[in-house]
């Protein structure tokens, strides 16, 4: 069997054997959906309460210190089962899913989220694991284990992005590096900007990705690149690099009505919000989302810096 394979039976197996999962996972049936388009782009707004844990989950370094690590195995329920990928990831199943099928794929060492240096198994799990949008959070931008190396894994077809990419490509996209062995695009469709790097070649990618990395790092002033990322895997590889300019909106901390518990994550940068309180999903409107991405994405500034930084760095190696 396929690691797909075996990745699906476990999660058929854990729907009935873990009760937290298998009872979340019905309840994913009843969640409100509504969706609202843009200009070539829909974002689709989720009512899902059992992500309240995540969303509302404290990841100041006090905090991280006082709880267990629930990714660690001493940590974690006796229900949950583990499916090795080579000697250092686990996938486990997510017991609060967003996708019909999720997975956290933790590290087997407790080690802070940290990219680079684990970017070529991102890549690895996303070959492996086809059917699956593989994504990573990093630290401060939606990784409600920030303290734990993981990454996790959702069925294709859910985020509005996969659909829509080539669309959006060609419409608010700009080619700033291309060969018959790499293409790398910038896109600003007046929500998010970001960039999409599709590749055969795994080294090419872990390049373009180091180059990427130090830039972000760079403007963020030499912290861990905060950043979401999306890969998926079809005869190669399609990376979706989104960098952030902030951790969560100012809706996120006040009080009263104009509280909205929304911590967007990768997921949310792939088109699908995802909120845990039913006030928020009815509540929300169009200019709510245009104004918390504008507060989350790159900004524009940065996204000038960026984009000649790799146009210079990619046309110089060639």
């Amino acid at each position: 069997m396929t690691i797909q394979e075996r990745a699906d039976t476990l999660f058929q197996e854990q729907l009935g054997s873990w009760p937290l999962l298998g009872d979340n996972w019905e309840k994913l049936g009843e969640a409100q959906i509504k969706q609202f388009d843009f200009d070539g782009f829909s974002i689709r707004v989720q009512c899902n309460p059992k992500r309240i844990i995540s969303s509302a989950a404290k990841v100041d370094r006090a905090s991280i210190e006082k709880r267990p690590c629930f990714l660690c195995t001493e940590h974690r329920p006796p229900e949950e089962k583990n499916l090795w990928f080579g000697e250092q990831y686990e996938i486990l199943c997510n017991p609060f899913p967003i996708f019909s099928e999720h997975f956290t794929i933790a590290s087997a060492d407790h080690v802070p989220q940290e990219i680079e240096p684990e970017f070529g198994q991102f890549l690895e799990l996303s070959r492996a694991l086809p059917d699956m949008a593989l994504f990573y959070n990093a630290p401060n931008c939606g990784a409600s284990a920030p303290d734990h190396m993981h990454f996790q894994a959702g069925n294709r077809g859910f985020m509005p992005i996969e659909k829509e990419l080539r669309t959006l490509k060609k419409n608010y996209g700009k080619v700033l590096y291309e060969d018959p062995g790499l293409v790398v695009s910038a896109v600003a469709d007046g929500l998010r900007r970001f960039y999409v790097m599709e590749s055969a070649s795994k080294e090419r990618l872990e390049q373009v990705a180091s180059v990427a990395f130090f830039m972000i790092r760079k403007l963020q002033n030499g912290a861990e690149p905060m950043i979401n990322m999306l890969s998926y895997y079809d005869e190669g590889w399609t990376v979706l690099l989104f960098p952030r300019d902030k951790h969560r909106p100012w809706q996120y901390f006040e009080e009263g009505e104009e509280n909205i518990l929304l911590s967007p994550a990768s997921v949310d940068m792939g088109g699908a919000l995802i909120t845990p309180l039913e006030k928020d999903f009815l509540k929300i409107t169009r200019e709510d989302i245009l104004d918390i991405f504008s507060q989350i994405t790159f900004s524009a500034e940065h996204f000038a810096t960026m984009n000649k930084y790799l146009i210079h760095k990619l046309v110089s190696n060639d």
